[in-house]
């Protein structure tokens, strides 16, 4: 399950990203999009037991 782990956390690191930036621009949509993609990408890696929480950083309405 290497490389599968390995691409579920970089797909929440760029989930993260993408949340980050949208929170920065303060476009409401974008923040919207971001935070979906993030809640699923944290869902999966739930999922199959995948540590991502060393990756971690704020959440929307979080912090």
């Amino acid at each position: 399950m290497g490389r599968f782990a390995e691409a579920v956390r970089e797909r929440v690191r760029e989930a993260r990203a993408a949340l980050a930036a949208a929170l920065q621009t303060e476009d409401a949509y974008e923040v919207a999009v971001a935070q979906d993609e993030l809640d699923d990408a944290l869902r999966v890696a739930r999922r199959h037991g995948i540590d991502v929480d060393g990756d971690a950083a704020p959440e929307a309405g979080k912090g």
